[in-house]
């Protein structure tokens, strides 16, 4: 019995939308895992090379051998400290603390800062809390007070410390989700600030989302100052960055300088929600093996320079050592010097905020590991003009178009900080 050539065709292309929607559902499904917008379509099918570049996503680089691409132009701040109200006289004090490290501390701030706002109440300088009980540190061993005070004048006033006369223990307790609204406040914040005169913040996390919405709100100025314009890494602790960078840069001379960071930790990807889920098999992290089988297709040289955020080599890296030679853990890479202290355990909070910033900083950034480090390494890459973020996927065949496999949060340019700059 003869072929018919046309159901030969069709066939092929069934088989090829098929494959399509599957990496488009996984890109998806990375960014999210519980979280839909309302009237967010499901066309997560990127455009071409040449379209991403005309409208000014990214910029395939013509100077460096592979698929890097070039830093645009750093955006601008949509919000103006005009647009704000004259801060009235300050009633009471808020306080809190920045905890799990500075994925969170960004939101934790913003929140903080929008609700003192609101309040007209004083903002107290946080402390710095680790995962481990009594792990705790002033705000200024890990960043820049003076920067941190000078950024909210006349937003909100800040003290460093709480009045003698008022206990810890007098204040009111109050949790609030991020990306706390105005609403938010006047049900639940108000009601206890007004009865208690002073209260202890602590945010919680329903979604990891950092998607920007629709709606627009009287908040959003005072919440995009406090994520974006508030932080800087004091001076010892941005020396150790600087200088980190400064040696993967060095070590990438073939690349012109430029090199990959992968947040990668393997004790996450241990844990079972790693593993594919639903009929797409979509997944929420990558191994080693998968990332250096995604930086190969996507056109990445075996002589690319690799940082990961592990803290210590695994063996279970080897693999990707084995493709990329040229891949280091932060113990690689720190000056011998800084070790004793940068490095004192595993969980320490420099380690995360060096993890943090390198990945804000890199040439290309690969989250093999979804969740708000993911989410908030790319507000801050956004705003600061650095949009080369991949999102790893499992690439049937030989290569791929790294444009592909660009961020939805920029792709779409639905991230929150696209709200925030312009």
């Amino acid at each position: 019995m003869g072929v018919d050539l046309r159901q030969v065709v069709a066939g092929i292309l069934t088989l090829t939308m098929f494959v399509m929607l599957g990496q488009m559902i996984k890109r998806d499904h990375f960014d999210s895992l519980q979280d839909k917008l309302p009237g967010e379509g499901e066309d997560a099918h990127f455009e071409s090379v040449n379209a991403i570049e005309n409208d000014g996503l990214v910029k395939l680089s013509k100077r460096s051998k592979g698929p890097w691409m070039e830093d645009i132009q750093e955006l601008k701040p949509c919000w103006s400290r005009t647009d704000l109200d004259e801060l009235e006289q300050s009633r009471g004090y808020v306080t809190f603390s920045l905890t799990n490290g500075p994925e969170y501390h960004v939101s934790q701030v913003a929140d903080a800062v929008v609700v003192a706002r609101y309040l007209t109440a004083t903002l107290v300088l946080p402390d710095i809390r680790g995962s481990k009980p009594g792990d705790v540190r002033n705000f200024e061993d890990i960043y820049d007070v003076d920067k941190f005070m000078k950024s909210l004048d006349g937003i909100v006033k800040v003290a460093k410390e709480l009045p003698n006369e008022i206990s810890i223990r007098d204040l009111a307790a109050v949790k609030v989700p991020n990306r706390v609204t105005e609403d938010h406040i006047v049900e639940s914040v108000e009601p206890v600030f007004k009865s208690k005169g002073n209260i202890r913040l602590a945010t919680y996390f329903p979604s990891v989302n950092m998607r920007k919405t629709a709606q627009k709100s009287s908040v959003d100025s005072v919440a995009c100052l406090g994520m974006f314009g508030t932080f800087e890494l004091q001076s010892e602790v941005l020396e150790v960055v600087d200088s980190m960078i400064e040696r993967l840069r060095t070590l990438s001379r073939k690349s012109n300088g430029k090199f990959i960071a992968v947040d990668l930790r393997v004790g996450i990807l241990e844990n079972k929600n790693c593993h594919g889920s639903g009929s797409a098999r979509a997944k929420s992290c990558y191994n080693a093996q998968e990332i250096a089988l995604f930086l190969r297709k996507v056109g990445f040289d075996t002589d690319t320079t690799i940082y990961l955020t592990q803290s210590r080599w695994d063996n279970s890296l080897s693999v990707l050592r084995d493709i990329f030679p040229k891949t280091y853990t932060k113990e690689s890479v720190i000056p011998d010097e800084k070790k004793g202290k940068f490095l004192e355990s595993e969980d320490s909070e420099f380690e995360k905020v060096i993890d943090f910033h390198i990945c804000s900083e890199s040439d290309v950034f690969v989250p093999a590991i979804s969740g708000l480090f993911y989410a908030n390494v790319a507000g801050k890459r956004i705003a600061s003009g650095k949009p080369q973020i991949l999102v790893p996927a499992d690439i049937p065949g030989t290569s791929a178009p790294i444009t592909n496999y660009l961020s939805p949060y920029v792709a779409k340019r639905n991230h929150l900080a696209y709200s925030c700059f312009c």
